[in-house]
């Protein structure tokens, strides 16, 4: 018992008190997330409007998303990470007060892209100052325990954003776009450069060349496995609860109970895992193992009858996979960067995953409705294996990158 205390005392010790801070800011902003989860059956079901149009909305959504990626990143870059974070947060909470008081068809999506737009460019932002807090030995918990606040947020957002939404569908409006500004306080108060003295810039002379992400070859075969990654990934939020509801007959309350094993398992062990492998093996050969995990985690499901064991069995198997990949893959990217490009590589990773979260739904649900759901598992499951592969492969090729400097 003394030996696993010492174990999370040590996975949880050594990290800056502002990546501490920074991953308060996470929760508080994450624990009101409640609009994105409900969105589509707010538009459905209190607007009246039809699943097609609906789906217009999630794509603007994912546009904004995109653009917002590449914004924040030249942002970043250029004004640094604590005011891209400060706007982004209270301009992504005026704009959820404004969305929630449209009703017309045309305001909506165009309030959706600008929201996307404003909020998404939090997010490389935010990888840079986890970068800036962190140092090399570190960084991959870093962005571990920032993933943990995101998890910890998302489970009690999404908890308490059901029970509002069943009473008053544009309260979540009001709680997502006010945990928005809190954070936005709060960032303030933590981690303002004149508060604290960490988030000040460091003084690095700029070299005569500074490596640009747009022509950094192992960097953009790196965002293009990163794309296939999200792309496959984003079916355990789309398709996936729907082939449980269809195919395996759980109820609701099973598949609910199925994603917050999810989150619970990660908050308990994430952290003890990363510190005890980190620096063990190349990033990539973790993200390559955490990738080919999740392939098998889809697989399983063409392999085995169905029933909610399976579906247990596959979410510990995903739950693996996420841990091995996730804290890793943010932590890769940003050890190719310094403080003159770091919002640019950061914001170039942003728009991969925004890109996979507007194609990969759309995707896969196309090939379940189609060809059925047995297809859709050999598909994805077996792009993930793909992904595993260029995740490898990538790693030779770096090495002999690094053999040449």
């Amino acid at each position: 018992m003394e030996k696993i205390k010492n174990l999370y005392k040590d996975a949880y010790s050594g990290l800056s008190t502002s990546a501490w801070l920074l991953s308060m800011v996470m929760f508080v902003n994450r624990a009101g997330t409640m609009v994105m989860p409900f969105m589509t059956l707010y538009l459905t079901t209190a607007l009246g409007y039809t699943i097609g149009k609906a789906g217009w909305v999630m794509a603007c959504f994912g546009c904004g998303a995109v653009c917002g990626g590449w914004l924040g990143g030249k942002l970043t870059d250029k004004f640094g990470f604590y005011f891209i974070q400060l706007f982004a947060l209270i301009g992504g909470g005026l704009m959820f007060f404004v969305i929630g008081q449209l009703t017309e068809f045309s305001h909506i999506c165009i309030a959706s892209f600008v929201l996307a737009s404003v909020n998404e460019a939090f997010r490389p932002a935010n990888s840079s100052a986890i970068t800036h807090y962190s140092t090399v030995e570190n960084r991959t918990r870093s962005f571990a325990l920032n993933r943990l606040a995101i998890n910890v947020g998302w489970a009690f957002g999404g908890a308490l954003g059901g029970l509002i939404a069943s009473k008053n569908y544009h309260l979540l409006f009001w709680i997502d776009g006010t945990t928005n500004i809190l954070a936005a306080i709060f960032l303030y108060f933590a981690l303002a450069p004149s508060k604290n003295k960490a988030t000040q810039k460091v003084a690095e002379p700029k070299p005569d060349f500074v490596r640009s992400a747009y022509t950094d070859k192992n960097y953009l075969i790196y965002i293009f496995c990163v794309f296939l990654y999200a792309f496959t990934f984003f079916q355990l939020f789309t398709t996936q609860p729907v082939f449980f509801k269809t195919d395996f007959h759980l109820s609701e309350s099973y598949i609910g109970i199925l994603m917050a094993l999810n989150g619970l398992v990660i908050t308990a062990f994430e952290m003890v895992v990363v510190h005890s492998i980190d620096g063990k093996r190349n990033t990539l050969r973790f993200i390559s193992i955490g990738s080919a995990l999740l392939g098998l985690s889809y697989l399983i499901f063409n392999f085995f009858p169905g029933g909610f064991f399976i579906a247990l069995i596959s979410t510990l198997i995903c739950v693996a996979g996420e841990i091995f990949s996730l804290p890793f893959m943010n932590s890769h990217a940003m050890n190719r960067t310094n403080v003159h490009n770091r919002g640019q590589y950061a914001g170039l990773f942003t728009m991969a995953w925004a890109v996979a979260q507007v194609l990969g739904p759309a995707t896969g649900s196309q090939i379940a409705y189609n060809f059925g759901f047995t297809a859709m598992w050999w598909v994805m499951g077996g792009l993930f294996l793909v992904t595993a592969l260029g995740f490898r492969l990538l790693e030779r090729r770096e090495a002999r990158e690094q053999s040449l400097i």
